[in-house]
């Protein structure tokens, strides 16, 4: 492969991905489109309230879900000072909400045959004068 062969397909690649890096639609039928955004949007709002919960539960002492926690962890004989608690649980919060950012994020790659691209893609001017 020469020089001139690999700059002679990035242009190539860029125009497969629709002009813009690291973006990459996958068009599946409309049925599972459908699908895949419900189930996205629904895990991603559930981690995020139930993220909050979490952090509530780490920054309140008095929290239910904190005295489930250090109740379920004083039976099993794990005796656990409150700061650590209250970081664990902050931990747990944290990346229940990221994680619900990461599977929304990925459903949004998703789109439908037949949906156009979006206006930032698209190579035409917009008519709002």
């Amino acid at each position: 492969m020469t020089d001139s062969d690999a700059t002679g397909r990035t242009g190539e690649s860029d125009g497969a991905r629709g002009g813009r890096r690291g973006r990459r639609d996958i068009v599946v039928p409309m049925r599972l489109y459908k699908t895949i955004t419900v189930f996205s949007t629904l895990i991603a709002v559930v981690g995020v309230v139930l993220g909050f919960v979490f952090l509530d539960a780490a920054t309140l002492q008095v929290s239910a879900l904190r005295a489930v926690v250090a109740g379920a962890l004083g039976a099993l004989g794990i005796g656990v000072a409150d700061g650590l608690l209250s970081t664990a649980l902050a931990v747990v919060g944290l990346s229940i909400i990221a994680f619900g950012a990461v599977v929304y994020t990925l459903g949004t790659r998703f789109r439908a045959r037949g949906m156009g691209k979006s206006q930032e893609d698209s190579g035409e001017d917009s008519n709002n004068g």
